[in-house]
């Protein structure tokens, strides 16, 4: 290694690629480096601070050239908060190597070849396009450089977003452009009221405090979801902060409150208490509707949702008699939503509540063709199962960023299903399953999606096609 290496500085580095997790490539010598806020086409100066043999993770001391792909982030708290690491790029810029981390993944991992793959979908709207955020409250705020802990003065509650890497560190968000109002009115809004009247703030280390977590949910119904999570917080405490909420924001239809005083965030295994409203809100989808719980999920950008799933339907190019494995469904969007175009459609999930969702979605909109089961899918989606249920002419699947469990993969490899439509938030795993499958199944069409402006994340769905020997 040469002097530079040791003393783990460089200078005048080019970078010539973005890597998975949205880090600049750079090379000095065979030394490989990835550099934060960096962008392909940046000539810099790099500090490393972890190195490895023959690798480094560094940041940029002097940005000596920046890259035509540079442009001004419109976030304040851009570069601290870990949410749009891609703000400092333009938009354009993002999507291209978007697509190319998609073609790249899947002609390297899988094989495959990827001359007509279709170009990126851009998200429509690429700013306050998410529906659903949730921010934490915490006694331990993010310091600027300036501001000193020594200072009694200084009010260390935040309400915000965790520090990337830091889980007990919060920065104090003013405004966030993710998603619409009255998300930000509202956050600082109850955070003035808090502070005011002398709530404690959540201690994440000595599990102390009122106030936990605020969860905003909006859909494009119109409708909003507010959700408090206390800790230790007192009857009054709860009545006070809730009616205050009320009066200040009529224009929220469901209202509800958690007491949390487990040691984790996670809401899944605690009671939902209704203080206003219905215990859901709805969202819509060529006239579907689908009931959205405090606990559901559904995908976050709901504009982008719609796209992802018409080219779903799209690839499988239904005919009307076709019988459909929806695996992973999550709460039936999926499902519910080409159930109309087919004859029947069988969905699998692991979480039981989702599944509850889903059978409740196909009530809902008079869908009498679906069936729902939980269980974790390789147990599941057993030769008892297809044989009960009959082999699938299509198969959907959209697993979580793990990709498809190898038992999984093997079952789709017998049970031979004429198409398989797999949509995955994850290139890499899904090409991992793609070389697999590619050994029966031809890939004959792939479709990036961008969900998530300013991050280093793209959906992709590829349409596989069983080979004719099969």
């Amino acid at each position: 290694m040469n002097k530079a290496a040791k003393t783990k500085f460089f200078e005048n580095v080019t970078i010539i690629d973005i890597a998975e997790e949205g880090k600049g490539v750079g090379k000095a010598d065979d030394f490989v480096l990835f550099v934060d806020k960096a962008i392909p086409g940046d000539i810099a100066d790099v500090q490393v601070y972890k190195s490895k043999k023959n690798f480094g993770e560094g940041k940029i001391t002097e940005l000596k050239k920046p890259s035509e792909y540079r442009t001004q982030p419109f976030c304040e708290h851009f570069g601290t908060c870990g949410g749009c690491k891609w703000q400092h790029m333009t938009y354009a810029a993002q999507l291209k190597f978007k697509q190319k981390s998609v073609a790249d993944a899947l002609s390297r991992i899988a094989k495959i070849d990827v001359e007509g793959m279709l170009p990126i979908l851009p998200s429509p709207e690429d700013k306050y396009y998410r529906n659903k955020l949730e921010y934490t409250f915490s006694n331990k705020r993010w310091l600027y450089d300036g501001e000193s802990r020594d200072n009694e003065e200084l009010n260390m509650n935040a309400l915000g977003f965790h520090i990337p890497g830091r889980f007990d560190k919060i920065l104090d968000v003013n405004h966030c452009w993710l998603q619409a109002e009255p998300s930000n009115t509202l956050r600082n809004s109850i955070r003035e009221f808090v502070i005011a009247n002398g709530y404690s703030f959540y201690d994440l280390k000595a599990h102390t405090g009122a106030l936990r977590n605020l969860i905003v949910r909006t859909s494009s119904t119109g409708e909003v979801m507010v959700i408090v999570v206390f800790g230790y917080a007192n009857e009054e405490e709860v009545n006070k902060l809730m009616a205050f909420i009320d009066k200040g924001f009529p224009q929220i239809t469901s209202l509800l409150y958690i007491l949390n005083q487990k040691k984790n965030d996670t809401i899944f295994d605690q009671d939902v208490l209704v203080y206003k409203g219905p215990e859901y809100i709805y969202e819509e989808m060529e006239g579907i509707r689908f009931r959205i719980g405090p606990k559901s999920f559904y995908q976050t950008n709901s504009v982008q949702a719609l796209h992802l799933y018409e080219i779903t339907r799209d690839f499988a190019g239904f005919k009307g008699d076709e019988l459909v494995y929806d695996l992973y469904t999550g709460a039936g969007t999926i499902a519910n939503f080409v159930a109309r175009k087919v004859r029947e459609v069988v969905g699998i999930e692991y979480v039981p509540s989702a599944i509850e969702d889903a059978k409740i979605n196909s009530a809902i909109n008079n869908i009498t063709n679906t069936k729902f089961y939980a269980g974790d899918m390789k147990d599941v989606l057993a030769p008892g199962f297809v044989a009960e249920h009959g082999k699938p002419d299509v198969i959907i699947t959209d697993p979580p960023r793990a990709g498809m469990h190898p038992d999984v993969v093997n079952r789709l490899m017998e049970i031979e299903a004429p198409k398989i439509v797999y949509v995955s938030c994850n290139a890499a795993t899904q090409a991992r399953d793609l070389l697999v499958l590619k050994e029966k199944y031809d890939t004959v069409k792939i479709q990036p999606v961008d969900m998530f402006p300013h991050t280093q994340h793209v959906e992709n769905v590829v349409l596989l096609v069983l080979k004719e020997n099969n």
